[in-house]
């Protein structure tokens, strides 16, 4: 093979390449709006297609049956599909995010603290406060999560093993172990606090209104926007520190701004849904499958990925105790955890 012929096939198996993802992310797309899809029509009161349209652009009229309809897709199921929607691509790109930063393959958001602080948070504004709506206590959630984060943070960042992804990992764990035996100190002296963590500690996307998901989605764009402008310099942060640095790129800048921003995708989708684990470790490993190891790629996938996988558990927990439901944050751990048992039997911590 001439030197001519290797210098133009490299630039086409490029092309090819990035037709592929592109491809790739035009399906994952699709397979968005079909999840979606089923998330409007399946439930307790199965609807037709038919119903589906009817509910969601028809104008009152006087036929119960379909003022029942409009009712059901607009009150119920068109929040519970955007939260879904929304909550999945915050905590997708938040676990891909926070694996390449700490450079721990099997790390998942709640290593950084961000669900024991929502859960504290929530826990003491039902049993300390009073509080009951979701609409007032979400905001403690959401509090509590960028609190516990930045405390991380600001542990990883001080004394000899400042900037280390295992200072990180180590000061997660640290603050997730102080916050859950906190809450589990308020939830057993007050029974409503109890009761309230039994029911927000499955991760549900049910129950919550548009009050709610529209100023957190707000939260959840700020997050997205900074982890797309510290991409490239995560990419060559996995090269080694040395590397990155030599390269111009300001680490302490970059990791801090990866950081907020993992903070301000988790914290907003925990506080709305609850704690939903795994979900963002199982679709960042998918998702380096699918796209490779370049983080302008894999970020986008795991986003998509993150919601399929949250509305399609969600339409399974309805199906399978009906009339009943199971939370999707239930469905969600039972695929997580063998996907988890399978990491570590593949020898995937060996990288960490």
């Amino acid at each position: 093979m001439t030197t001519t012929t290797v210098e133009l096939s490299a630039p086409r198996g490029a092309m090819k390449a990035r037709r592929r993802r592109v491809v790739g992310l035009g399906v994952l797309a699709l397979l968005v709006v079909l999840a979606g899809a089923a998330s409007l029509a399946v439930g307790a009161r199965a609807l037709s297609p038919a119903d589906v349209w009817h509910g969601l652009f028809a104008e009152p009229d006087a036929d119960r049956r379909l003022t029942e309809i409009r009712l059901i897709v607009r009150t119920v199921r068109v929040p519970r599909t955007v939260l879904a929607i929304v909550a999945g691509i915050a905590l997708g790109v938040g676990g891909a995010l926070i694996q390449g930063y700490t450079r721990n393959p099997i790390a998942d958001t709640g290593l950084l603290g961000v669900n024991s602080g929502a859960s504290f948070s929530v826990i003491a504004a039902i049993g300390l406060l009073g509080f009951t709506d979701p609409f007032q206590y979400v905001w403690f959630g959401f509090l509590g999560a960028a609190v516990a984060g930045v405390v991380v943070f600001g542990l990883s960042s001080v004394g000899r093993g400042a900037g280390n992804p295992l200072t990180l990992a180590l000061a997660g764990q640290g603050v997730t172990v102080f916050l859950a035996a906190m809450t589990t100190a308020v939830a057993l002296s007050d029974q409503k606090s109890l009761n309230a963590l039994r029911f927000w500690n499955a991760g549900s996307v049910a129950g919550v209104g548009f009050g709610v998901i529209w100023p957190l989605t707000g939260f959840i764009a700020v997050g997205l926007i900074l982890a797309l402008t510290t991409l490239p310099a995560l990419n060559l942060l996995t090269l080694g520190e040395d590397v990155a640095r030599g390269l111009g790129v300001n680490i302490a800048l970059s990791r801090t701004v990866g950081i907020l921003a993992i903070t301000l995708l988790a914290g907003a989708a925990t506080a709305a849904c609850g704690p939903v684990a795994f979900l963002g470790l199982m679709v960042a490993h998918i998702a380096r499958y699918l796209a490779g190891p370049d983080y302008r790629w894999l970020v986008p996938y795991a986003g998509l990925l993150g919601a399929v996988v949250l509305l399609l558990c969600d339409v399974v927990g309805r199906l399978v105790v009906r009339p009943g439901e199971l939370a999707a944050g239930v469905v969600v751990a039972l695929l997580g955890a063998p996907f988890f048992a399978v990491l570590v039997w593949r020898g995937k911590f060996k990288n960490a």
